[in-house]
């Protein structure tokens, strides 16, 4: 079961779904193999309006799953710091843990045919992979991107249901917060900073309003 105090709910915090899937650039897809079986999938995706894309060769296992049963999930994660048992215990293992922000989308998969919806969802990927530039914009129209199109898989998942799990030590004391976040401080790991703002972003405290 999913601890509450950990849940990011997609319909009272859409912004916060969307900032993260919008950040994210590779997960992974699970869906139903032909004996039932589940089977999962890394690749790249953009998420766009809403609703995951992404793309690869017409055939194959993937596709052949999908054209079988669209029904999806899909799942993205970032792990933000490893916390050691030590910053709580000096003895047991047991406060070990991980902090983390990861989506969850159950939905269904559908095979984008439309050329210009393939254009710009490829467009969108390409933008986010290669900020850069350096390429043709990818355009319906253009002859030259006409053949790749057609030749080129693109799926689009629309949710049914998005849930959220952002693990920022919302289950400790003020005191257990506090020593985690100056031994995180102390540490300076790269992503150690991150994690401490978003200690306190996700802080019970700090997402309620202090008295009258």
């Amino acid at each position: 079961m999913r601890r509450a105090e950990f849940e990011v709910n997609a319909d009272a915090n859409p912004e916060e779904i969307t900032r993260f899937m919008e950040e994210m650039s590779f997960g992974f897809l699970g869906t139903v193999a032909a004996d039932g079986s589940p089977s999962m999938t890394p690749l790249n995706f953009v998420y766009v309006d809403g609703s995951i894309y992404f793309h690869g060769s017409r055939i194959g296992e993937k596709m052949t799953q999908l054209k079988a049963n669209e029904r999806v999930t899909f799942m993205a994660a970032k792990e933000y710091a490893i916390i050691p048992s030590y910053f709580s215990d000096p003895l047991l293992a047991c406060p070990a843990t991980a902090y983390f922000k990861s989506v969850r989308v159950d939905g269904h998969a559908v095979v984008v045919d439309d050329p210009r919806e393939k254009a710009a969802a490829l467009e969108a990927l390409m933008r986010k992979l290669q900020p850069e530039g350096g390429y043709k914009t990818i355009d319906a129209s253009d002859p030259d991107y006409i053949p790749r199109l057609k030749g080129v898989a693109v799926v689009r998942i629309d949710a049914d249901r998005v849930s959220g799990k952002f693990k920022f030590g919302q289950n400790l004391k003020q005191a257990e917060r506090d020593s985690i976040t100056t031994q995180l401080a102390d540490r300076g790991l790269p992503m150690d900073a991150d994690t401490i703002a978003l200690m306190k972003q996700f802080c019970p405290h700090a997402q309620k309003p202090v008295g009258d």
